[in-house]
């Protein structure tokens, strides 16, 4: 699919869609929570938490959906054995975990881009803590047999922190206690984000600054009702919208959320925006934008839309920790690169960093290269592009954000 994005006013109300990281969490938990119902208000029906449904429900899990919320009654009594993920890494490895509390082979696979991304870090951690686990030459399917039996495990946390929130959901349900000593994690919000939710479900989980995991077995997960939050990640793009193009008030937002791209704020202050914080959420309004530096160790996601805002900072910003996006949906260092030095914008990599300065933007024809935050990066460019942006492939903002080009619009975006 084709949209064409015009140079745009923005100035517009909107609401964030709710959280897919939560979602998913959620509806893993509702299945962990044994027979009980659990009730998710403000649901996300993004392609992401849909597949996850669908892996619930392969799992032994009930989900019966409603526009307003969704009801998981959970237990795992694995119905198939095979789990499409979809294009989901956040379902294939946080349900790796959990497909290892059972005795049987259970196949987690999805679709082209996903068979893509690495999965080696969930091989080592999976046999060390008693399950037999193997990937495909490094990569989706991923075959794993339980049950866990606990114990003691090294768990790599370099390229992704996802396997590491699908054992700390998995492994107190155990009868044995476990540790994990993590190696070199990243995306640590994330973490915070599952311990959070586990500790309002009644598990306890102690560690040593982030390094080292005590999970105590035999514990219960008990959810009940939980209202999913709304999504910073998917907010960015509005937020850096209102800084290019006119002013936007985006509601729905957790102030003190634990999700690492509530640092959009900090950024876009830096980048000398006009940003009011508000109790649910942040107005942002356009200013004389300068250049700004981040580093993206804990916030992958963000890089998208702060390219966005970068190209039209006046200086050169600079990202650091770019190499570990190589292995999202797409080659995300090297797709900003590319599809922004199309637009006109000046974009140099060497080595984990990156650097844009800030100019016009020409406007011209890009491909979101099946990547969901690269066409939304893209068309939030185009607001200011001297002629209009046509991106190719997105459809893809349906992974995690379905209605974002219906919300430009709704803020004054021009999209056809």
């Amino acid at each position: 699919m084709r949209k064409l994005v015009r140079r745009s006013r923005i100035d517009g109300d909107v609401a964030a869609p709710p959280s897919k990281s939560v979602m998913v969490r959620l509806l893993a938990a509702g299945l962990l929570a044994g027979p009980d119902e659990t009730t998710i208000e403000n649901p996300s029906f993004c392609g992401d938490a849909t597949s996850a449904m669908r892996v619930v429900q392969a799992m032994g899990g009930t989900v019966h959906a409603t526009p307003d919320r969704v009801v998981v009654t959970g237990g795992i009594a694995p119905r198939e054995r095979v789990l499409d993920c979809g294009e989901s890494g956040l379902c294939l490895r946080m349900f790796t975990a959990i497909a290892a509390l059972t005795s049987d082979e259970i196949t987690l696979t999805g679709n082209d881009a996903l068979l893509r991304r690495p999965a080696t870090a969930v091989e080592a951690p999976s046999e060390m803590l008693g399950a037999t686990c193997r990937t495909t030459a490094g990569h989706p399917p991923v075959i794993v047999k339980g049950p866990f039996s606990g114990g003691e495990a090294l768990v790599d946390g370099r390229l992704s922190s996802q396997f590491l929130s699908g054992l700390l959901l998995a492994l107190p349900l155990i009868e044995a206690n476990s540790t994990l000593t993590v190696r070199g994690l990243t995306s640590r919000p994330y973490v915070n984000l599952t311990l959070g939710l586990l500790s309002r479900f009644g598990v306890t989980v102690e560690h040593e600054d982030h390094h080292r995991f005590f999970v105590p077995g035999g514990q219960r997960i008990v959810v009940g009702e939980h209202r999913v939050e709304g999504d910073w990640s998917a907010a960015a793009f509005l937020l850096v919208l209102g800084a290019l193009g006119g002013r936007i008030r985006v509601s729905g937002l957790d102030p003190d959320s634990v999700q690492a791209d509530r640092r959009v704020l900090d950024v876009l202050e830096e980048a000398n925006a006009s940003v009011r914080r508000l109790p649910d959420g942040a107005e942002v309004s356009e200013s004389d934008l300068r250049a700004f530096s981040f580093d993206l160790t804990h916030a992958p996601d963000l890089l998208p839309p702060l390219a966005a805002l970068a190209s039209r900072c006046e200086g050169t910003s600079t990202f650091h920790g770019v190499e570990r996006l190589r292995t999202k949906e797409c080659d995300r260092t090297d797709v900003v690169a590319s599809e922004l030095t199309s637009l006109g914008v000046r974009v140099e990599v060497d080595g984990d960093t990156m650097s844009i300065r800030g100019g016009p933007v020409t406007g011209g024809e890009v491909r979101a290269h099946g990547d969901h935050r690269i066409a939304m990066a893209l068309a939030t460019a185009g607001v200011t592009a001297g002629e209009p942006v046509g991106i190719e492939g997105t459809e893809h903002v349906v992974k995690s954000y379905p209605g974002f080009f219906e919300d430009l619009a709704t803020v004054g975006g021009h999209v056809a």
